[in-house]
């Protein structure tokens, strides 16, 4: 049995609003994420924009709405969302199955011209630090000069930092009173789509390749720009912030 559109409209708005208990002001996230991208490729005839961890295509998708004039390439590892995305979003985004940050990863992107932009959300948290540093570097050499990386993501505070920590606790109990009650947490979802005999084949790759969600690196935001300046990025700092979440723009 295949996946068909319907199912797959299903499947991912249950992942939208799932997403929602985790992410602070993910709207409004999303839209800063978008105006830094649209700002960066303003003056380009056909912007080149790479979404890495796009899980189903949520970011993407969005960015391929308001950047009606660019081409939006989605690259994840696991097969389930893949397959979600591409039923669900069509040709609006062409995805890729690719572990991001692994040896050789980028060789499967397929671009054919500089990156003008790369983007993620609630993604890179997830790679190893190994992992990530690789990504960095690998990103720097993609992305043309002038052009952006755009990370909306969870940074854990830095040891012993009293503001911060603070500051990630207001965060936590914010996002506390944003969650409605008895919505469907990621647990739930993942148990759910998995008992659907429509996604029984991309859940078969997805055991087949070892693909789990992985634990936060415990990286701060520091680390990250840290990285992305040795990684060659000329500039990184937050454009929008709130406890441990933020939007961080790196400029190459």
């Amino acid at each position: 049995m295949g996946l068909s559109t319907a199912t797959a409209a299903l499947w991912v708005r249950r992942w939208e609003r799932q997403q929602q208990r985790y992410a602070i002001d993910r709207e409004e996230r999303f839209t800063v994420v978008a105006d830094a991208v649209e700002k960066v490729t303003a003056r380009q005839r056909r912007s080149l924009v790479l979404d890495l961890g796009c899980g189903p295509g949520s970011l993407a998708a969005r960015l391929a709405r308001r950047l009606p004039g660019a081409d939006v390439v989605a690259v994840d590892k696991d097969p389930v969302l893949l397959a979600l995305g591409r039923a669900h979003h069509g040709d609006a985004v062409r995805f890729v199955e690719a572990p991001v940050g692994t040896a050789g990863w980028t060789g499967a992107l397929g671009l054919d011209r500089p990156l003008d932009a790369a983007v993620s959300s609630t993604a890179l948290h997830c790679l190893a630090p190994d992992a990530l540093r690789r990504a960095y570097e690998d990103l720097a050499g993609l992305v043309r000069p002038g052009g952006v990386l755009v990370n909306s993501d969870r940074f854990r505070s830095p040891r012993g930092d009293r503001a911060a920590e603070v500051a990630a606790q207001v965060g936590l109990r914010r996002a506390e009173r944003q969650r409605p009650p008895g919505r469907e947490d990621w647990a739930a979802w993942w148990a759910a789509a998995a008992a659907d005999p429509e996604l029984a084949g991309p859940f078969t790759a997805r055991r087949a390749r070892h693909t789990a969600h992985s634990v936060h690196n415990g990286l701060p935001l520091s680390h990250h720009v840290r990285l992305l300046r040795r990684a060659g990025f000329r500039h990184a700092a937050p454009v929008w912030q709130f406890g441990e979440d933020a939007v961080l723009v790196a400029v190459r």
